[in-house]
């Protein structure tokens, strides 16, 4: 008999809709143990097949002709593991806790000349499965290619139809499970090999499907059972000079913002020195005879156009940074499980969902503080900013995935889930904190006071136009985290287990103080050449970081991954760009508001009356 310590959160592949709302916000498991006692069964799940090189590209195990019992019955799944297109469903392999068994007949199959075709493709696309044994995945190919010689050439193509399961345990635990196709033949598929005695040609290739299982104790603890599949490598590992690579580019970042804000600190102090030396006058006299951007000082906090728009992106931005925030700190307090990416999936929509008051808040707060009348419209804009672009994102991806059969393509219940959250917890939210923020915003404090008539802006040199500005403050915050995005790149789009969230955290807190001191320095510029369309030039300029990290996903598609066919790669650049986007938010709010501060000290500090 087994005994699990917690309640699963369970929500259906498929079915009916009796499913607790509820599970949306419960928090992921971390890995309760389960205890067995000698002969107990231990169910082996079979999950998901795909191509090794496409690891969004996958598709329920018996989509290929395989032994799969007369009812398929499906394991209740959590909302991450949905997300993550796990499909589990239990197989006809009986494993037994501490029971070795040796050649066991799982089921004899006749397989069609169609099937054999299938198969035959699916190893040729090196096609992977994924079987679950107590919360371990377990991977291994569908099958064996061989390619070899010229003249003459030889191509040869096996199923593997026995599987060498080895499971290691600790008292009453399962510690680790891989399986080995070790001194096993594949049945060949290129003809012969499997044909049925005295049949004739069309009656199809028989096969056998096999198993063995042993036993091995392991002196690891349950607790420390991650570390065992950490070390085990079935896919590829290249995170081996992560920490020398990231020190690498902390030092170049740091000396970076050191020379920004020394350069920035002497310049103001001569500024400061230089305008400061009348003290007589009121706050209308300073423009005569000045230059540079103590003229503008009337001008500089003129509120700018499309408020509405200028606000939403400041609060979608500060909900993004508080989710990113809580996801990293989540993953530093040890919540999610190194085996199941499900587990930020759950955290991230949780997240999104509650945080959804920071965006209401944030956006109608500063929208009512620069005398916005459309507070309404604003909440509304500010809640579909990005949720509109994400349900059109996924909506061309999830239909590339229906339409291929992928386990990728979502359940309604899933998607019923996933609406209901937003109508019920995020857009509600969302209203709250809007009405929060109006009622809290109290006056926009602005140094100096703004004529009705606008000063008339000088030519600028080209150095100081918009596209110059978003090249430079989209580069360097990029130039500062181009090395951790190959490392989130791979975890994400490849098969690494990410699991340096320290390094993780220094990293995003460099990419916001380099997005800051940027913003300062190009809006110090700016203003200097008695320009004081500052607003919006601070979001897009460091905000531009977005389209240097989906040019780099571009770069990364091509030449430093293997995937390729429209499943993945509508998958990839989908939310590649959404990422992007993201990121675009993100940044923008940051370096608006250090560049929005930046000002406000700068005319503070000036002696006027």
């Amino acid at each position: 008999m087994t005994t699990r310590s917690a309640l699963p959160t369970l929500l259906p592949a498929g079915g009916g809709l009796g499913v607790s709302v509820l599970a949306l916000f419960l928090l992921p498991q971390i890995g309760w143990a389960v205890s067995y006692k000698s002969g107990d069964p231990v169910t082996l799940y079979v999950n998901k097949v795909g191509p090794y090189h496409n690891p969004q590209e996958t598709y329920h195990y018996y989509t290929l002709p395989v032994c799969r019992p007369k009812e398929v019955r499906h394991k209740a799944l959590s909302l991450g593991e949905v997300l993550d297109g796990d499909r589990m469903a239990e197989s006809l392999y009986e494993i037994r806790f501490k029971e070795n068994t040796e050649r066991k007949t799982v089921c004899q199959l006749t397989l069609s000349e169609k099937e054999v075709e299938q198969l035959r493709e699916a190893v040729e696309e090196l096609y992977y499965f994924e079987f679950v044994l107590d919360d371990i995945p377990i991977w291994g190919f569908v099958g064996y290619m061989e390619e070899s010689g010229f003249l003459p050439h030889s191509h040869k193509v096996g199923l593997w139809t026995h599987l060498d399961f080895n499971i290691e345990y600790n008292g009453d635990s399962v510690i680790f499970a891989n399986v080995s196709v070790k001194d096993v033949k594949p049945v060949p598929l290129d003809g012969g090999g499997g044909v049925l005695p005295g049949a004739g040609p069309g009656a199809g290739l028989a096969v056998t499907h096999s198993y063995s299982v042993r036993w091995f104790e392991s002196p690891l603890p349950h607790g420390r059972r991650a570390e065992r599949l950490r070390d085990y490598s079935f896919f590829p590992k290249t995170l081996e000079i992560h920490w020398l690579s990231i020190i690498n580019s902390l030092v170049l970042v740091v000396l970076l913002l050191g020379f920004v804000i020394i350069i920035l600190m002497r310049v103001l102090k001569n500024d400061f020195a230089r305008y400061n030396v009348e003290e007589d006058g009121g706050c209308d006299d300073l423009d005569q005879g000045d230059n540079g951007w103590k003229i503008i000082h009337t001008d500089v906090f003129r509120f700018p156009p499309y408020k509405s728009l200028l606000c939403a992106v400041l609060g979608v931005g500060a909900q993004f940074l508080t989710l990113a925030t809580g996801i990293i700190v989540m993953a530093l307090l040890g919540m999610f499980n190194v085996h199941r990416h499900g587990a930020i999936n759950s955290a991230a929509i949780v997240l999104y969902a509650l945080t959804s008051c920071v965006s209401g808040y944030c956006s109608c707060r500063f929208y009512t503080q620069i005398h916005g009348q459309r507070w309404v419209w604003n909440i509304i804009l500010t809640s579909t900013l990005f949720s509109a672009p994400l349900f059109l994102t996924w909506s061309v991806v999830n239909s590339v995935h229906w339409w291929s059969g992928s386990t990728q393509a979502l359940p309604a219940t899933t998607v019923l889930l996933l609406l209901g959250a937003w109508v019920l917890v995020g857009f509600p939210l969302t209203v709250i904190g809007g009405i929060m923020g109006k009622n809290r915003a109290g006056n926009f404090q602005a140094p100096c006071r703004t004529r009705n008539i606008p000063r008339q802006i000088p030519p600028q040199p080209w150095y100081k136009h918009t596209a110059v500005h978003m090249a430079i403050g989209g580069f360097l915050p990029f130039s500062a985290i181009s090395v951790e995005l190959y490392y989130i790149f791979a975890t994400v789009w490849g098969r690494e287990h990410y699991t340096l969230y320290g390094i993780l955290l220094c990293v995003f807190a460099i990419l916001l103080s380099v997005g800051a001191c940027i913003s300062v320095a190009l809006t110090y510029f700016l203003l200097s050449g008695e320009d004081y369309r500052w607003w919006w030039r601070s979001v897009l300029s460091t905000g531009s970081t977005g389209i240097f990290i989906f040019v780099y996903s571009i770069f990364y598609y091509r030449n430093r991954s293997s995937m390729s066919g429209l499943v993945q790669s509508a998958e990839f650049f989908g939310y590649s760009l959404l990422t992007a986007f993201v990121f675009s938010l993100m940044l923008g709010a940051v370096s608006f508001c250090a560049s929005l501060a930046f000002i406000r000290y700068i005319y503070r500090s000036l002696k006027m009356d």
